[in-house]
């Protein structure tokens, strides 16, 4: 079975909608569904500008 890996990164006030949208789209009722991770983001840093913070996002 092929399996598939996505990975986002958002503002934390959509953290929980987008986690809801996954666990909608990939659930089967099957084991295997997936799991998934949620960790915080320290830093982004726009390689092409060189802007850090919100404004690299």
């Amino acid at each position: 079975m092929p399996h598939v890996r996505i990975e986002t990164v958002c503002h934390d006030a959509l953290v929980e909608t987008i986690v809801s949208a996954v666990q909608q789209a990939a659930h089967t009722g099957l084991r295997g569904d997936g799991k998934i991770y949620i960790a915080p983001i320290d830093e982004a840093i726009r390689i092409s500008t060189g802007e850090r913070g919100e404004p690299a996002v």
